[in-house]
C-alpha cells in the first residue's frame, strides 16, 4: 500500500494526514501523539475513526497540524484521518458517517462589525 493523504479543517486548524501500513504509531509535527496532546480526551478524539473501524494497530499515521487551538487541531486531525481511511476502503464510509466523523463542522468565528466592540455585542446605551 502506498501512502494515502487527506486534509481536515476545523475553525482555524488545518491537518494534513499521511497514512501508511505499519504498527499504529501516530506522529504529530514530528512529536508523539501523547507528547503533542497531553490530554487523554484529545488523544481519544484523534483516535476515534481508527477505534470505530478497529484498525488502530494497522496503520502508521503522520500528521502536520497548523493553526488553531488544541481542540480545533484534534478535531481537524479526526476529520483528516476519517477521509484517509475512506480513500483506503470506501466501504467504511457509512460507518464513519453514522458517527459524524466525515462531516466538516462549518462553524467559524464571526467577524467583528464596525461600530461594535465585538461581533454581536453593543456598546452600552444610555437613554439620558
Amino acid at each position: 500500500m502506498e501512502v494515502v493523504n487527506a486534509i481536515g479543517r476545523r475553525k482555524a486548524a488545518v491537518a494534513r494526514v499521511y497514512v501508511s501500513e505499519g504498527t499504529g504509531k501516530i506522529t504529530i509535527n514530528k512529536r508523539d501523539l501523547e507528547n503533542y496532546f497531553p490530554s487523554s480526551i484529545l488523544q481519544f478524539v484523534v483516535k476515534q475513526p481508527l477505534n470505530k473501524l478497529d484498525v488502530a494497530e494497522k496503520y502508521d499515521i503522520k500528521i502536520n497540524l497548523d493553526g488553531g487551538g488544541f481542540k480545533g487541531q484534534s478535531e481537524a486531525a479526526r476529520l483528516a484521518i476519517a477521509r484517509a481511511l475512506i480513500k483506503i476502503n470506501p466501504e467504511d464510509k457509512p460507518a464513519l458517517r453514522a458517527e459524524g466523523f466525515v462531516t466538516r463542522d462549518p462553524r467559524e468565528v464571526e467577524r467583528k462589525k464596525p461600530g461594535r466592540p465585538k461581533a454581536r455585542k453593543r456598546f452600552q446605551f444610555s437613554k439620558r
